[in-house]
């Protein structure tokens, strides 16, 4: 069972890897656009760039000599894209910040809550009291326990890493 697995996981990959073909792109009289991996009277071969995701034409390559011109040119936002004024967005940012140093300051009240937590399940062992009277130390739920409870610790002093940086991208 074992050794189809891994040899249906290699042709997969094997195979995978030649999935790319030919692609070429045809708009009839009627503006109808029709894909295909077959050649045919007025199509253009596309070419696809996987590392950049990125599909080009062949009719756009051929004038690479000319100088771009406006219509050609990509711009950072487009042209009717609404602005917001100066003012506004310092609102917005003021904003932002108190919204983040309010969750920031939630975090470091919840980091100390779960330092407390830690200190205190540290203190307290898990025991386990067998049928003849005697108590033994359930290590095992110890550890589990102070895993969870350390986890704990841990994403909060994350989280108030990540939002300080947040903070300090602000100022």
């Amino acid at each position: 069972m074992k050794k189809t697995y891994i040899l249906l996981s290699l042709a997969a990959l094997v195979f995978s890897s030649s999935a790319f073909a030919e692609i070429y792109k045809r708009v009839d009289a009627d503006g109808r656009v029709t894909y295909s991996n077959i050649k045919t009277k007025d199509s253009t071969r596309l070419q696809f760039d996987p590392d950049a995701n990125v599909i080009s034409n062949d009719r756009l390559k051929t004038n690479t000599n000319k100088p771009k011109t406006q219509e050609n040119k990509r711009t950072a936002t487009p042209e009717g894209f609404p602005k917001v004024d100066k003012d506004t967005q310092n609102n917005r940012d003021g904003k932002r910040k108190e919204i983040l140093q309010a969750e920031l300051d939630s975090e470091k009240a919840a980091l100390e809550q779960a330092k407390k937590a830690y200190a205190e399940g540290e203190a307290n062992p898990e025991m386990v009291r067998h049928a003849d009277g005697k108590t033994f130390r359930n290590v095992p739920k110890f550890q589990e326990k102070m895993k969870n409870l350390q986890a704990d610790v841990d994403a909060h002093e994350n989280n108030i890493q990540l939002l300080q940086k947040e903070l300090d991208a602000l100022r």
